[in-house]
């Protein structure tokens, strides 16, 4: 029976479809479609849909204001009376709980309001205007970062239909209190013309930034949700976005630190890189200075003049200072690996108090035979593996700051 039903289960992330469209051509283009990284979210653990053939789920959005279409299709599907009870899955209520009020299943309804989307123009207000040049070649594009708030006017309906794409793009994604004001908004549009001469703008990235109370008056914003939407990824959005966020929460006094919660690989690599080419024009992070460990003075000037905490000024203190190494010296290529080293190590020192107080109870032997397979062995192996690791991560990060 399960050989038979086998054409029956299909991978949700091969037959989801989405765009974001800006025009009716845009529907039958199949280069301005993209897929989901994951699905398991809404379709299960297995990410695996049940009971149909040749399924497809089209899943567009108007390109501004985001009005969704859902569209489902299949050649055939499994009939519970001539399959032993067996019901194919619900694909519709599935994504009913998670697309926000509102979207529509018929095609022409979608097209009707593509046209209303010209006259959309994003929430908020606008805090940075920037231009990309294309790897590829060609006009410059441009996009503007905006600032919105629960109250701002429109915005949470628009948000509603934004924060679904973290399901299809963010493992663990949740959606946020909307009734909680400490929440806030930064949204990347481009800005871009039409055939007919008109401006829109079509939406590409967003953060959600909370503010966080920090005894007695002062707050500390943390970055919580980001997302890059997958047709305007590798362009530099997320730096800007990033910068764009310590622009507006910098000058404010009352913010003691801004920092990130639980950051991916890649994010980190953003923000090492956001930090590092800001502190690089701090006095205390300046080649001769760097070349002397890290002090005081560069946690206190990373917090001063850009919100950084001291744990990540330490880290963009490594970057910068890897970057200023010239690895050929062996000396000084030797005294960076130490001191970075030392501080990777640092947490296991309570390790080695808690060893001692072992071998008090141990005989000789046991105590030797307990040093010798998790002792010194592990914290070799261990801290050559996330060093290597580590300054993998930083090249990047220089790499990508030789590029500017």
């Amino acid at each position: 029976m399960t050989d038979a039903l086998s054409h029956l289960v299909v991978d949700g992330n091969e037959v989801l479809e989405f765009k974001l469209v800006r025009s009716v051509e845009d529907i039958e283009d199949d280069d301005t479609s993209f897929g989901p990284e994951m699905c398991h979210q809404v379709f299960g653990e297995n990410e695996n849909i049940f009971g149909y053939t040749d399924l497809h789920i089209k899943l567009f959005y108007s390109a501004g204001s985001l009005q969704t279409y859902l569209g489902i299709e299949y050649t055939d599907k499994i009939e519970p009376s001539k399959s032993g009870g067996l019901k194919p899955d619900d694909v519709e209520g599935a994504l009913r709980k998670v697309l926000a009020p509102g979207y529509v299943s018929n095609l022409d309804h979608f097209i009707s309001m593509l046209e209303k989307d010209k006259y959309f123009t994003p929430h908020g207000h606008l805090l940075h205007s920037f231009t990309v040049t294309p790897r590829e070649g060609g006009d410059k594009r441009t996009f503007e970062v905006y600032y919105s708030e629960i109250s701002t006017p429109g915005f949470l309906a628009y948000h509603q239909r934004l924060q679904t794409f973290l399901l299809w793009y963010v493992d663990a994604a949740s959606f946020i209190d909307v009734d909680d004001e400490q929440w806030t908004f930064f949204t990347v549009f481009e800005k871009y013309h039409c055939s007919d001469g008109g401006v829109r703008y079509a939406t590409a990235a967003y953060a959600t930034v909370y503010r966080y109370y920090a005894y007695p008056r002062h707050t500390r914003p943390r970055v919580s949700q980001v997302l890059t939407l997958p047709p305007y990824r590798k362009i530099g959005l997320c730096a800007e976005l990033l910068q764009s966020i310590y622009s507006h929460f910098i000058p404010q006094p009352e913010v003691m630190d801004i920092t990130v919660e639980d950051p991916s690989q890649e994010f980190q690599r953003i923000r090492d890189y956001v930090d590092a080419k800001n502190c690089d024009t701090l006095p205390a992070y300046q080649p001769a200075k760097l070349l002397q460990g890290f002090t005081p003075e560069m946690a206190n000037q990373a917090c001063n003049k850009f919100k950084i905490n001291k744990k990540q000024a330490r880290r963009i203190y490594e970057i910068l200072r890897l970057k200023s190494t010239n690895t050929s010296d062996k000396t000084a290529y030797l005294n960076y690996r130490l001191d970075v080293k030392n501080r990777l190590n640092a947490p296991f020192q309570k390790k080695k108090l808690e060893m001692k107080k072992l071998q008090k109870v141990l005989k000789p032997e046991e105590y030797a035979a307990t040093i010798s397979s998790i002792g010194a062995m592990e914290t070799q192996g261990r801290l050559s593996s996330q060093y290597l690791s580590l300054e993998e991560e930083y090249r990047r990060v220089i790499h990508r700051l030789e590029q500017d």
